[in-house]
């Protein structure tokens, strides 16, 4: 009987991480997707030497503020890498939201100071948010280009902080 217990408890384990791995799968395409849609950031895809998606990023403060979220590095469409984002801001805040971004690279350079594990982007670096209908011209700042799409949530935020990432390869 132990034995068709522990059969049966790794087969639901099996199964759950199979379910878990297709989701976060669905969750980077559909992330993607809407990425490539947006007149904003469609054509980096082609003319960016590489990107980091990060399909949701969790964000809430009340005073003091973080954020995280866990994303995929691409160069050539090839997923060569993992990575993830962490934020500390403070300020005026209160409420919590979700978002997914996109960083691309304008060249090798950029993605090499990304990789370094020293990267951080400062108060001072923007993100466009992606809006449906919305189109200007945008360009890079030093080496990078940010979108994001709004998930859902509700926050109030007049912070300064910065975003630092996680590089991990996938070799």
């Amino acid at each position: 009987m132990k034995k068709i217990w522990g059969l049966m408890l790794i087969a639901l384990m099996v199964t759950t991480s199979a379910v878990a791995d297709a989701e976060e799968e669905t969750n980077y395409k559909n992330a993607t997707k809407e990425f490539k849609g947006s007149d904003r950031a469609a054509s980096f895809f082609k003319s960016a030497y590489g990107y980091a998606i990060f399909p949701t990023v969790g964000k809430g403060g009340f005073g003091l503020g973080g954020a995280h979220g866990d994303g995929r590095v691409f160069i050539n469409g090839k997923h060569v890498a993992d990575t993830s984002l962490s934020q500390f801001t403070i300020g005026f805040q209160v409420g919590g939201q979700a978002f997914s971004q996109i960083m691309f690279f304008e060249d090798e350079s950029a993605f090499k100071e990304f990789k370094s594990g020293n990267f951080e982007l400062g108060a001072q670096a923007s993100a466009v948010a992606i809006k449906a209908g919305a189109s200007a011209d945008v360009d890079y700042d030093r080496g990078i280009i940010i979108f994001t799409v709004a998930k859902g949530g509700l926050m109030y935020e007049a912070s300064v902080g910065g975003q630092s990432f996680d590089y991990e390869p996938l070799d």
